[in-house]
């Protein structure tokens, strides 16, 4: 079997995996998980915690304060959930004085799964959420801090859904701003025969924004035709030169007058972290901290 074949195959058994995967846990369940050293042992956990709220999130009695008076909202990437994402950033912010908050959005409810479904709609419940959060709180926007879709759908909200006025800032690591090829892997399937109707008939039913996120799709080149930005919002993008899911890893980074587009290797040569685990890379959550708070910035390396 080639490797094209076996990708293909493993595509498939991911697929129906997914089909088959249903949630024992409580729907209603929301009880901060403990913090987790990487994205693997945050997903061992939510295995039997599927809706696990991140370390110091999810409190919708928190108020603001005057030192960081916008709450921060983070928003996962494509088939993880809150918790696995973000079992290591939210106590980091927490504990920085923020009011956390994390959803889970576009997927089964109560399911370990999340964020699979049309970006669009997924878009419009993340709003739904915002609204909520600046009720409760008080404030008058946001920011955003998202990891791959995580990161890249919030802008179909800024310009779509008139989150702009909602938002102050949006951080992405490694965001699927400009779709992705997966390494040559989306071209390969659909010029298999029958690729493009299992890419389309198969994985675009369980994931739709799996197909959404392809390079040149109608939902990327719609996304970026007015330009990457909106005017008011300050953008960050951080990205690694080893990511094997937005391939090539530059198509995450933005253009824009208020864009700020960083990369892992920049400060450690020597870090290796990829896609999936970026949101536990130590680099990358200073990073995170200081485009949140840029008057307290300082420049992380291979150790601190």
């Amino acid at each position: 079997m080639g490797p094209v074949a076996r990708s293909l195959t493993g595509l498939a058994l991911v697929t129906a995996a997914l089909i088959a995967t249903t949630s024992t846990a409580s729907a209603s369940e929301s009880a901060a998980g403990p913090a987790q050293p990487n994205i693997a042992a945050a997903a061992l956990y939510a295995l039997s915690h599927p809706t696990a709220s991140p370390p110091g999130s999810n409190d919708f009695s928190c108020k603001p304060t005057a030192a960081h008076p916008r709450p921060v909202v983070l928003s996962n990437g494509t088939g993880a959930n809150a918790y696995d994402d973000w079992a290591g950033l939210s106590g980091v912010l927490k504990r920085d004085g923020y009011c956390v908050f994390a959803p889970n959005l576009g997927g089964p409810e109560g399911g370990m799964f999340q964020a699979l479904g049309d970006i669009p709609t997924t878009a419009g419940q993340f709003g739904q959420y915002i609204d909520k959060v600046l009720a409760a709180t008080g404030a008058s926007t946001v920011d955003i801090v998202g990891h791959s879709q995580g990161g890249m759908m919030p802008r179909y909200y800024l310009r779509n859904l008139g989150g702009a006025s909602k938002v102050g800032t949006l951080v992405g690591l490694a965001p699927s701003n400009h779709g992705t090829d997966l390494d040559g892997l989306v071209t390969a399937v659909r010029k298999l025969p029958g690729g493009g109707d299992f890419a389309d008939g198969v994985v675009g039913v369980v994931c739709p924004a799996c197909v959404q996120q392809e390079v040149g799709s109608s939902f990327i080149t719609s996304l970026n035709g007015g330009g990457d930005t909106m005017p008011g919002v300050n953008y960050t993008v951080i990205a690694t030169r080893t990511d094997e899911v937005v391939t090539p890893y530059t198509s995450a980074y933005l253009s824009g007058s208020k864009v700020t587009n960083l990369r892992l290797q920049d400060y450690c040569l020597l870090d290796g972290t990829e896609h999936i685990n970026i949101t536990y890379d130590h680099i990358a959550i200073q990073l995170v901290r200081n485009a949140l708070d840029p008057a307290h910035a300082w420049t992380p390396n291979c150790l601190t």
